[in-house]
């Protein structure tokens, strides 16, 4: 019978704590963790639990001191959220694989503008002015004709040959990256 009793006892000082400071606490653990009602709800437990292992916080009338309640509450989001923090993040294959290719094409990237700039300043003046127009300013056949003067199909042909150029000093420079 005394077992029962004492469940009886914590039952109801856990109910008299949850309706005299469970909407205030609720309330400041809401805000705490950022909206999160699920585990503001789960601090509030932990925060009753630690209520319940320390009777000497209740005053002569059985109930508990708020500022104490919020303090211990308080204490156990910044835990909470600490944990968070340092907590590693699961990722799974695909999304590892994912991003493992994102990095490598970015290095390569880098890797490859490099190469070409340093290719493309060993060119000639005329046909590095060539590809930088066409590939790198974006200018059509038509306006480099019309600005250098000369046939468009004059244009093709340097800028084919400047291309080819470009590839050879490439391949002299020992890159072989990807469309050579």
């Amino acid at each position: 019978m005394r077992a029962g009793s004492e469940e009886r006892r914590i039952s109801d000082g856990l109910e008299l704590l949850y309706r005299e400071h469970g909407a205030a606490l609720m309330a400041a653990l809401t805000r705490v963790t950022g909206g999160d009602v699920h585990q503001a709800a789960d601090i509030l437990q932990e925060t009753a639990i630690r209520a319940w292992r320390h009777p000497e916080v209740r005053n002569a009338e059985g109930g508990w001191n708020r500022a104490w309640l919020l303090t211990v509450a308080r204490r156990i989001a910044i835990d909470h959220l600490r944990a968070a923090r340092v907590r590693v993040i699961e990722v799974s294959d695909d999304l590892l694989e994912a991003r493992t290719a994102r990095t490598e094409d970015a290095a390569q990237r880098a890797i490859d503008r490099l190469e070409v700039r340093a290719a493309l300043a060993s060119l000639p003046e005329t046909s590095r002015r060539m590809l930088v127009a066409t590939y790198f300013e974006g200018r059509t056949v038509a306006e480099m004709a019309g600005a250098l003067g000369i046939p468009e199909g004059t244009v093709k042909s340097r800028t084919f040959y400047a291309m080819k150029s470009l590839r050879r000093a490439l391949i002299k420079r020992g890159y072989h990256g990807t469309g050579l």
